[in-house]
């Protein structure tokens, strides 16, 4: 499984994802580098401006439905963070959901095989790595009680993500 990443991506400028001193955002409407899993996935100039707002799947070992819809630069932390988050509906612990044992081996894959090559190719180099999964769509920072949702932290090295225990 590889993914085609835009060989020329427009420039993110780094934005807080999350406020400072915690993980409720302050308002509405904060200003975030968004990007879309088309734009990330699909060769340099092959999608029309309107395909951009439209997240696109993603190949995960497990074969579970995933989808990349946001790429967050983040320098809250004190230093720049990347958030790849991904859209998983089928993650959880009920019966019959795709549990944390899984999509762990899923997110070591995302951050190895989509967040580091995208990352090498715009030649950001932030010191961690963000892979969040989640079952439904949430504003950064929001929380819902009754969504399942995994994270994992990573630490670019040259040629992998080094996972890194938070």
């Amino acid at each position: 499984m590889t993914c085609n990443l835009p060989s020329n991506p427009a420039p993110l400028r780094a934005v807080p994802a999350l406020p400072a001193g915690g993980d409720r955002p302050l308002g509405r409407g904060r200003a975030r580098a968004q990007w879309m899993a088309a734009l990330m996935l699909a060769p340099a100039g092959a999608l029309p401006a309107a395909a951009l707002a439209d997240p696109m799947p993603v190949e995960v070992p497990s074969g579970q439905p995933v989808t990349l819809f946001e790429v967050l630069m983040d320098d809250t932390p004190g230093q720049l963070w990347a958030r790849f988050r991904f859209l998983a509906p089928k993650i959880g612990n009920a019966p019959g959901r795709v549990g944390y044992d899984v999509t762990a081996v899923d997110m070591d894959w995302v951050c190895n095989h989509v967040a580091l090559p995208w990352l090498d190719r715009t030649g950001l180099e932030p010191e961690r790595i963000v892979i969040s999964f989640s079952d439904r769509e949430l504003p950064l920072g929001e929380t819902a009680p009754d969504a399942a949702q995994y994270f994992e932290f990573y630490r670019p090295d040259l040629t992998e993500c080094i996972w890194e225990e938070y």
